[in-house]
């Protein structure tokens, strides 16, 4: 791994450890200062260390983002002709107290509570999250919500303005408003690991860091008795299943492996056996929620010997549950997919008909590739191509270019031979 590498892999487990921390001591609205400070601290590490890591480089980014944030507020306390308060406790406090594990989950907890606020606007909710707790950019928060990165931009913005305007507190609630603000946290914590089991970004196609950070924040909900649901048990055994086959996505030299094709000894073992303990505490009450159903389809996956031996019929009634409580565009695509591989074509395209490729945003590559698909499955060999082209045209990860080039080969051949 390259120095540029590991301090991008430090950068996603350390940045929103050292937002929410800093948010804890100074308070929320000095939020835009202190992501400020803390990408500001990243900027130097980048370049402080070209070579060699320091002997602790979370000491170190703790140490630099407190001293960045109290020189900013130093020289505002000198415009203004004041100092804050607060100040003098946090420069008394050492690195060492403030990066203790339990202060780091218990700020963390109360970030991500605090980012899904309901007096937040549920649009708002999601993007300000995974800017604060994961420190995703504009572009990969478009990629992961599907949505346009103006549209990101302005919720951003919205959100930080509530936040200041409201007086939000930086608090886990109790009582009756906890389960609905859950119910947010939860997809906070699916979103960053779907970006890291299958990014946007152009040049990678899957990220361990994020999807380990998921499963730490996931599992950080189950050790609190207020967080520790049915759902929450739920989505950290789905974490685990996904996780368990990540490594035999892809190859050593970064290419894609269908799901057909990948190894199925290599699924790793001990995630599975975790993720199957967390469903039986799961299923201990009759509270369905839909992690309950992706993670069933996901084991569904995991307990067939071969991809041929696959019980499509089984995985699309878990679809369709999943519908049920949880209905979207992807979702539909999958249902699809499954009717194509029960070779029932009729109603594959009734369900794609239903399906507006726009809705998909950054992922629309994705129904003109099962397109293709569906062609080709039938013979129809031009539609397939045209499908594939367009699905080419508009990815964005190169991997899986190369992955849909290849498809387009094989549909060129058949055409040849036909």
């Amino acid at each position: 791994m390259s120095n540029n590498q590991q301090l991008d892999h430090l950068f996603r487990h350390q940045y929103g450890k050292m937002v929410s921390l800093l948010a804890k001591i100074f308070g929320l609205e000095h939020l835009d200062t202190i992501e400020d400070a803390v990408q500001d601290t990243f900027i130097t590490a980048f370049r402080s260390w070209p070579n060699q890591y320091p002997d602790n480089p979370e000491g170190w980014l703790y140490k630099a983002a407190k001293n960045r944030m109290l020189d900013i507020l130093r020289k505002r306390a000198s415009e203004q002709k004041r100092f804050p308060k607060v100040i003098p406790d946090f420069e008394n406090q050492s690195e060492t107290d403030l990066i203790l594990e339990n202060e780091v989950s218990d700020s963390q907890l109360r970030m991500i509570f605090t980012a899904c606020n309901p007096r937040l606007d549920t649009r708002d909710q999601l993007a300000f999250s995974l800017k604060t707790i994961s420190g995703f950019s504009e572009k990969e928060i478009a990629s992961a919500l599907l949505l346009k990165q103006e549209t990101v931009k302005k919720r951003l913005q919205r959100a930080r303005k509530t936040i200041q305007a409201e007086q939000i507190a930086f608090e886990i609630p109790e009582g009756s408003s906890l389960p609905h603000r859950l119910d947010r946290v939860h997809d906070v914590i699916y979103l960053i690991f779907n970006e890291g089991f299958h990014s946007g970004k152009k040049e990678l196609l899957i990220r361990e860091e994020l999807c380990g950070e998921a499963l730490r924040l996931s599992k950080m909900l189950l050790t609190n008795s207020y967080t520790s649901t049915a759902a929450s048990h739920a989505l950290f055994a789905l974490l685990c299943f996904h996780s368990a086959r990540l490594r035999s996505k892809t190859n050593a030299d970064h290419e894609v492996i269908s799901l057909r094709e990948q190894d199925r000894t290599a699924w790793y073992r001990p995630l599975i056996e975790l993720g199957h303990s967390a469903m039986n505490k799961a299923v201990e009450t009759e509270e369905l929620s839909r992690f309950h159903y992706e993670a069933a389809i996901a084991s569904e996956h995991l307990k067939a010997p071969t991809y041929e031996e696959t019980d499509w019929s089984r995985l699309l009634m878990w679809y369709e549950r999943l519908d049920a409580v949880y209905s979207s565009p992807l979702n539909h695509l999958n249902m699809a997919i499954i009717h194509i591989q029960l070779e029932q074509f009729t109603e594959a395209m009734n369900i794609l008909q239903k399906i507006e490729p726009e809705e998909l945003e950054q992922r629309r590559y994705l129904y003109h590739g099962l397109l293709a698909e569906y062609y080709f499955r039938q013979g129809i060999y031009e539609k397939a191509r045209s499908q594939i082209d367009i699905a080419i045209e508009k990815v964005n990860n190169n991997s899986e270019k190369n992955f849909l080039t290849k498809k387009r080969d094989k549909i060129l051949a058949a055409i040849q031979q036909a």
